[in-house]
């Protein structure tokens, strides 16, 4: 018996956000699909926009399994997370090993093609990609705290835009441009009502 997918389908169970007032709850499967998506954006903008080869569905494989490792840690606040250089260096220790431990669950057979995709999410070519659509995830996860009146995640916007913005991708930029602001309109603002 395998218990790889049972694992993951418990993604449901690990909440986000943990030291905000929330005025919607997100949890990490939620949050997964929506880097998955974001990701498959930014690498689809890099290669029919700005002509650079790369893989979208390859890179939304990858970001589907960038925060696996919370199945086990549980998801450690930003915050918390880059507090100082040896508490960051020690949880990406943690998540390596979570991510092991999760991997360990599958038959050898599938140990390489779920390995790679856990691999990929970190690769160089891959990981800037991966890390803006979590990055936009989060801003939009603002957006939506905002829109719902919930002025606790205002500065957690700003920052988060500052980040994202001091990546310098022109992926993320193509995005904020022509995609984001929809995120701030109400269905009847986005004429499907019309």
């Amino acid at each position: 018996m395998h218990h790889f997918f049972a694992y993951l389908f418990r993604m449901k169970y690990i909440k986000r956000w943990g030291l905000m007032r929330n005025a919607m709850e997100e949890n990490l499967e939620e949050h997964t699909l929506e880097v998955a998506l974001l990701a498959h954006a930014l690498a689809a903008i890099r290669r029919d926009v700005f002509g650079v080869p790369c893989d979208p569905e390859h890179v939304a494989a990858a970001a589907m399994f960038h925060d696996a490792s919370e199945i086990l840690t549980g998801d450690l606040p930003t915050p918390v997370k880059y507090m100082t250089a040896e508490l960051t260096g020690a949880y990406r220790e943690i998540e390596h090993a979570a991510e092991d431990k999760l991997l360990s669950f599958l038959p050898p057979e599938l140990d390489g093609t779920y390995r790679a995709l856990f691999d990929a999410a970190h690769a160089p070519e891959i990981y800037p990609l991966v890390k803006a659509a979590d990055r936009l995830s989060a801003y939009i996860k603002c957006v939506e705290e905002l829109k719902s009146g919930n002025t606790e995640f205002r500065r957690a916007a700003e920052q988060t835009m500052a980040s994202i913005r001091a990546m310098n991708l022109p992926e993320t930029e193509y995005f904020l441009t022509h995609f984001l602001p929809s995120f701030e309109l109400t269905l009847d603002e986005m004429g499907l009502l019309e």
